[in-house]
């Protein structure tokens, strides 16, 4: 018996890992992660400020954009914190209640991308499928209700991951395969039975990424549908055109999270650096591509961040009167918003100018 416990044991931390055998160049590799994150933040940053400034853009389209923008900045915030710490500072040690901690952010905020991705099919169902009651369907106080009961189920079914691991004592070998803190990743760590585990981390990906998923192929399914019937050439392009953006973040989401899932679960002969080189993608690449993607796609939002990147010479009167096209005298936290923001994009001159002629170009 004695023998056995000295086999097991709790440790303090557990370690993270980067990209093995590269440890000498990580501080190399560090850049593009951190070109990601500035680029991530920002401009999911700037989809926000300029959804929330410009009235024209409230409708449900623009709204559920805003909430998938603020599910990306959560997750890109979420992984900072330990991803540059090992590529900037080689800081491997992480305690298990902030791991798993961590664990439970990543997992809730990735439910609740997936349910924006659904809302968001929802919400080109409507327009598509059944224009005329589009407004009266997707109003404001049935927006928030959707949101919030996505969010409780988010909360529902990734609260319970960190109890499930805190039961476990764990063996030596506490290197885990990524630089954040996965559940299915620390719990090959245990020196015990994870069953349990495995059964619920599969149900919950079975009732909400791809329960999720198979609505979202139906709902395009029934769109394509309704396309189809549509006699004119030109209108059926144009209603196609409007779904461009949302299935270019539905692959960017699912098609890393699938391949994450079966080589966890079931490739158990998958290289490590396929899984990390995949953990990378399922976590920044949706962050990363989203507001690019929309950006270019949609033409209000096209043109707003045209105008911003153009009025980054102007005074401050100018970009009142840009973020602000009502009232010439807004209240002064509103004009505290509109010099700060006029203060960063002026700092970022180059970077916005040559996004606006990227976006001119299209």
């Amino acid at each position: 018996m004695s023998a056995v416990n000295e086999t097991k044991f709790n440790p303090d931390v557990f370690l993270l890992t980067g990209i093995p055998g590269k440890e000498d160049v990580h501080l190399w590799i560090s850049i593009p992660f951190c070109l990601v994150y500035v680029i991530s933040i920002v401009g999911n940053s700037i989809i926000l400020f300029i959804i929330k400034t410009d009235p024209s853009l409230h409708d449900p389209m623009y709204i559920f954009l805003s909430m998938l923008a603020i599910t990306d900045l959560g997750i890109s915030i979420s992984t900072i914190p330990t991803i540059l710490g090992i590529y900037l500072f080689n800081s491997r040690e992480i305690s298990l209640n902030a791991c798993f901690t961590q664990l439970f952010f990543i997992h809730f905020l990735a439910k609740i991308e997936s349910s924006m991705l659904l809302m968001m099919a929802f919400d080109r169902f409507i327009a598509i499928c059944n224009p005329l009651r589009y407004a009266s369907i997707l109003t404001l106080p049935r927006i928030a209700k959707m949101g919030l009961v996505f969010v409780l189920r988010g909360v529902a079914v990734a609260l319970p991951f960190p109890f499930l691991l805190k039961r476990f004592q764990y063996c030596r070998a506490n290197v885990l395969s990524h630089s954040y803190c996965l559940h299915q990743d620390i719990m090959k760590l245990a020196c015990a039975d994870i069953a349990v585990n495995n059964i619920y981390g599969l149900f919950i990906t079975l009732i909400t990424v791809w329960l999720d998923s198979l609505l979202i192929f139906l709902s395009y399914v029934m769109i394509l549908k309704t396309v189809l019937s549509i006699t004119s050439h030109t209108e059926c392009l144009r209603a196609l055109n409007t779904c461009v953006s949302h299935l270019c973040a539905v692959l960017v989401f699912y098609m890393p999270e699938f391949s994450l899932t079966v080589t966890h679960r079931f490739w158990k002969g998958s290289s490590p650096l396929l899984q990390i080189l995949l953990g990378y993608i399922y976590l920044l690449g949706p962050p990363l591509i989203n507001p690019i993607v929309y950006s270019v796609k949609s033409k209000h939002l096209r043109a707003r961040i045209i105008k911003v990147s153009s009025a980054c010479d102007t005074g401050d009167e100018k970009m009142l009167h840009l973020f602000h096209p009502g009232p010439l005298h807004p209240r002064p936290d509103e004009l505290l918003i509109s010099i700060q923001w006029r203060k960063l994009l002026t700092g970022s001159k180059a970077w916005s100018n040559g996004i606006g002629a990227v976006l001119t170009s299209w």
